[in-house]
């Protein structure tokens, strides 16, 4: 598929790179000075939806720039140019909805590092797309650095074929406990209420478990989640039968308020862990974030996360089926 579309002009941005062919992330630009505005913008996006989304799919990262950009509403606007459907974040992260569809992102400490994952990955249905928009750029760092999952997995089999192998054939099992109420002190620290939009106990055990996970109630209010068991790698329909590392093991393993073993509980080893962190960093992808930036992930293609910042950074968020 050609970047050919009168109504974009490729461009650049510094730190993208070149994987297997494709240019990560693609940078699309407005076709000339007088086609900069929201109105152009989101006409070009209706016009092209079926080119874009294969653009999304082939580069698995879009980034849209230099076009003014300049608040929530015109970011949802462009979100609600194509035909995705919303689906709702669940997930431990403290977010503030700010307009329709549109969510702050991580509103944990901009001082730590969030780790890279797959939004949702532990959910049964996680979103197809995130989307994210720069409203406030940070004076330094903040990047929302972004790794290639199948880079990933080829380097973990290729190193460690037999534990792979066993891990795949075992699963996952995951734990994590939340609060009852939200922490924004923590990145982690989003309460259980919150999160499951109720604070009825029996209604938040039945949508976890329409989300496919238990939960045990702690005495202090909280609540563990229990998720198993999970896939280490999946292989999805349209991304040439790539096999992706769509698993949150270094995110959760071994800390303090979850972890990650293989399902019938035999621990993974640290060096494997530690590996697999080692690789991710070598493969990431970031840039620095411009006002009124507008970046597509593929999510189930890209794993993200956030390089500590100064602040003010604000950065807005939509997830799509």
């Amino acid at each position: 598929m050609e970047y050919n579309c009168m109504d974009f002009k490729v461009g650049k941005c510094e730190g993208e790179k070149l994987v297997d062919g494709e240019t990560i992330p693609l940078v699309l630009q407005p076709p000339g000075p007088v086609k900069t505005d929201v109105e152009s913008l989101v006409s070009a996006l209706k016009a092209n939806k079926e080119w874009f989304e294969e653009m999304i799919i082939k580069n698995s990262a879009v980034l849209l720039r230099g076009f003014d950009v300049t608040k929530a509403e015109e970011f949802n606007d462009i979100v609600e140019a194509f035909d995705w459907e919303d689906i709702r974040y669940v997930g431990p992260a403290p977010r503030t909805h700010i307009y329709k569809r549109i969510w702050t992102a991580n509103e944990g400490p901009l001082s730590e590092f969030i780790y890279y994952h797959h939004e949702m990955v532990l959910i049964k249905e996680c979103p197809l797309k995130v989307i994210l928009y720069c409203e406030i750029a940070p004076p330094e760092g903040g990047e929302t650095p972004f790794v290639p999952s199948f880079k990933v997995a080829e380097r973990m089999v290729q190193e460690f074929p037999k534990e792979v192998e066993e891990i795949e054939a075992k699963g996952l099992k995951y734990t994590f406990s939340a609060p009852s109420n939200n922490n924004t002190g923590s990145m982690r620290g989003r309460g259980w209420e919150d999160a499951f939009g109720t604070s009825d106990r029996l209604e938040a055990e039945r949508r976890a478990k329409a989300l496919g996970m238990d939960m045990e109630w702690m005495e202090d209010g909280g609540v563990k989640t229990v998720l198993v068991p999970r896939p280490l790698t999946r292989v999805f329909d349209g991304r040439k039968g790539r096999r992706m590392w769509f698993n949150t093991v270094v995110g959760m393993h071994g800390k303090e308020i979850s972890s990650a073993t293989m399902a019938d509980g035999t621990e993974l080893s640290d060096y494997f862990v530690k590996r697999c962190e080692q690789i991710i960093e070598e493969e990431s992808i970031q840039f620095k974030w411009q006002k009124g930036d507008v970046l597509f992930l593929d999510n189930l293609a890209l794993l993200h996360g956030r390089r500590p910042s100064l602040p003010p950074r604000k950065v807005l968020v939509a997830t799509c089926k």
